[in-house]
């Protein structure tokens, strides 16, 4: 079992470490990053990034997928903890960018004080104002 950080939060998965190779069925690593593995490539809702033609088994064998060769492949960041336990897929600064540009707020979702998920999506073409605190 692995940690998976990304923008959608920490995911517990199982999957193997082959050197700087990290193995994960497919289904998890979708669940976890919104991205999966498609004829046309490696997608997120329209966005695809092809993969290398007959370079097709480094990328995906069986059920399983290399989430890091495929975030390398698409450029985008990625950080293993020295134990290989943790791993973190980010977002580059150049998609980072882009939605800033867009001033299209990332859809969080958090719960209010009943324990109700309230999620930006939900709100799309109204002002929100989102208020936060930390104790520290």
């Amino acid at each position: 079992m692995v940690t998976l950080l990304t923008e959608r939060g920490s995911f517990e998965v199982k999957a193997r470490r082959v050197g700087e190779d990290l193995w994960v069925d497919s289904d998890a690593l979708a669940e976890a990053t919104g991205w999966e593995l498609k004829p046309e490539g490696f997608c997120r809702d329209e966005v695809c990034v092809p993969l290398p033609r007959g370079r097709e088994s480094e990328f995906r064998q069986g059920a399983e997928i290399n989430a890091a060769k495929l975030w390398r492949h698409a450029g985008q960041p990625i950080v293993v903890s020295r134990d290989g336990e943790a791993w973190s897929l980010g977002t580059s600064a150049a998609l980072r960018t882009s939605a800033l540009e867009s001033l299209e707020a990332p859809d969080v979702a958090l719960p209010d004080l009943d324990g109700r998920i309230h999620r930006i999506s939900d709100h799309r073409g109204k002002k929100v104002f989102l208020s936060t605190w930390a104790s520290w």
